[in-house]
Parts: structure tokens; C-alpha cells; sequence
């Protein structure tokens, strides 16, 4: 009976060593904090021959800046910022998208960040952001 049990709890010892070894390890969201928001126009070099996107009609380009907080004494990665634009006439100047990029790294403290967004030139500034947020990893995650 005993030389039947020991092959199985070998086995099993050694599934579980290998899972232990090749199992990822677990990523938190980790919110960070978005604030002095503004915009700046891109320079000419990025704002050359720009057209919008799914048309034909040009666009502007724009920058935002502003200041990401990360509170989690974490070093926090691939921060993906979400947010709101409206147009002078309080339209959504982004329909159907509120992620506008990623800030690649936010270390524990206050950093400053640029995304760059662009718009049909037909949408007339000022342009007002709203709702903003963002989050992250502490490390890289699916690379």
C-alpha cells in the first residue's frame, strides 16, 4: 500500500514546485492621481500633414500636460490616462473614447506627463478636460 501512496505524493510535491516556479506574479491597478491639466499646440515637426482619424479632413495637433501623483510609494508603469475633452460648444470632441494614451512610467511623487491628441479642425478651442484619471502596474505587464 505505501509504495503506491509515495509515487503519488512525489508527483503531486513536484506539480506543485513547478506551478510555484512558472506562476506570474500578481499585478495591482494602482490609481494615480491627474491635475494642472492644460494644453499647448505640438510642435510644427508632429503637426505636419496631420489628417483625423477615419477621414480625410485635417486636423490639429495638441499636447496636454499636466501633473501625474502617485501616492502608493509604488513605482508605477504603463499608466493609462482617461479623461474627457469637450469643444468650445461643450461637445465631446472624442465620441467614443475616453483612454487618450499612457504615461510609460510614474515614480512614488508628482511627474510631470504630455499627451499628444489630435482633432478635426473643424472643433474650434477652447477646449475643456474633464474627468481625468489614470492608473497603473508596478511592472510590465504581457511583454
Amino acid at each position: 500500500m505505501r509504495s503506491r501512496i509515495f509515487p503519488r505524493v512525489l508527483l503531486a510535491g513536484l506539480i506543485s514546485l513547478v506551478t510555484w516556479f512558472w506562476t506570474l506574479p500578481a499585478f495591482a491597478l494602482i490609481p494615480v492621481e491627474i491635475s494642472d491639466l492644460g494644453f499647448k499646440d505640438c510642435p510644427p515637426e508632429l503637426s505636419e500633414g496631420m489628417i483625423s482619424s477615419f477621414s480625410s479632413q485635417g486636423a490639429n495637433c495638441y499636447i496636454i500636460v499636466g501633473k501625474a501623483k502617485n501616492t502608493s510609494g509604488k513605482y508605477v508603469v504603463d499608466a493609462d490616462v482617461f479623461g474627457r475633452i469637450y469643444d468650445a460648444n461643450g461637445n465631446r470632441v472624442m465620441q467614443n473614447r475616453t483612454r487618450l494614451g499612457s504615461i510609460s512610467e510614474v515614480p512614488p511623487g508628482v511627474t510631470d506627463f504630455e499627451l499628444r491628441v489630435s482633432f478635426p479642425t473643424n472643433l474650434k478651442p477652447p477646449f475643456s478636460l474633464e474627468q481625468f484619471k489614470a492608473s497603473g502596474f508596478t511592472g510590465r505587464i504581457g511583454r
